[in-house]
C-alpha cells in the first residue's frame, strides 16, 4: 500500500517562488525535493555543496531568511515565499569578495576547498550575530561544519580576522 501510494505522488509538483540571491525564481518540484537539490540542479548554483545528505557536515549551509540552514535538511517547497543567500551572492560583485571570502583567502582557511562555501556562510551568519567572538566562541559556532583537510586553526583563524581580530 505505502509503494503504491509513493507511486501515485511522483511526478506531482508544486509551484514555489523564492528570492535567491536577490532574484525571485520560480519553478515546480517535487514535494520531496531537498532544498540543496533544487539550489543545485534546478538553478545551477553549484557552490551549495551536498556533503553527507544527513545534515552532519555543513557543507549545503545557505542562508534562509538570514538565518544559518543546511539546506539538506529542508524541503524545496517548504523554502515558498523565503529569501535565500547562497555562497554566488554573497559577494558584493564579481570583481570583489565578501569580506568573510577575503579573510579565507588571506589567512589560508581552505584546502581542498569542498566545505569551503558551507563554512564561510556559516562563519558570516556567525559574526552577524556575534560581531567579536572569542576562538572558543568561532570554534563552537562552527562546530556544524566539518573540514577534513585543514584542522581548523586557520578556518578559526580567518573567523577571527574577519571580526578585525588577531589570532594565535
Amino acid at each position: 500500500m505505502l509503494g503504491l501510494l509513493a507511486d501515485e505522488q511522483r511526478g506531482v509538483t508544486v509551484e514555489i517562488s523564492v528570492t535567491v540571491n536577490g532574484e525571485t525564481r520560480t519553478g515546480d518540484v517535487e514535494p520531496r525535493t531537498l532544498l540543496v537539490y533544487w539550489l543545485r540542479d534546478d538553478l545551477r548554483l553549484t557552490g551549495t555543496n551536498v556533503g553527507c545528505d544527513t545534515s552532519s557536515c555543513g557543507a549545503c549551509t545557505v542562508h534562509v531568511n538570514g538565518e544559518s540552514v543546511k539546506s539538506c535538511t529542508m524541503l524545496a517547497v517548504q523554502a515558498d515565499g523565503d529569501d535565500i543567500l547562497t555562497i554566488e551572492g554573497l559577494a558584493p560583485s564579481e570583481d570583489e569578495m565578501h569580506p568573510m571570502q577575503e579573510a579565507f583567502r588571506a589567512n589560508h582557511g581552505l584546502q581542498c576547498g569542498y566545505c569551503t562555501p558551507g563554512m564561510v556562510m556559516a562563519a558570516v551568519s556567525l559574526l552577524e550575530e556575534n560581531p567579536s567572538p572569542t576562538e572558543r566562541e568561532v570554534r563552537l559556532g562552527l562546530e556544524g561544519n566539518l573540514c577534513r583537510c585543514t584542522g581548523y586553526h586557520n578556518i578559526v583563524k580567518s573567523v577571527l580576522a574577519c571580526a578585525g581580530q588577531a589570532s594565535d
